[in-house]
């Protein structure tokens, strides 16, 4: 694990890269079972895990220039635990599908 870059911004910035292009290009690999592979569906599970709940009740849109110092450090390791098997995304999935009132699979 790196440490994080020092200022918000580039934090903010490595967030979107992870949930934007290397987290959906892992997805395609048809050797990896993701429950979902969409970017906007990598930030919707990675902000309301950081917010512990849905990411709109806690942060103004759009959520990604939104984000204090903290949740972006916090979104950007579970994006890297994500990555990395550390984490379960299959969980982190199910827990905002039911935050947000949604049949859970």
């Amino acid at each position: 694990m790196t440490s994080p870059p020092s200022r918000t911004a580039d934090i903010i910035s490595r967030y979107m890269v992870l949930t934007k292009e290397i987290m959906p290009q892992i997805a395609r690999d048809p050797s990896v079972k993701w429950p979902v592979c969409n970017d906007h569906c990598f930030q919707r599970i990675v902000l309301d895990n950081v917010c512990g709940g849905p990411w709109f009740a806690h942060l103004p849109k759009p959520a990604y220039k939104n984000l204090s110092r903290d949740q972006a450090v916090r979104a950007v390791q579970l994006c890297e635990d994500i990555v990395a098997n550390r984490v379960d995304l299959y969980d982190l999935n199910r827990k905002s599908l039911t935050w947000r009132g949604k049949q859970v699979p």
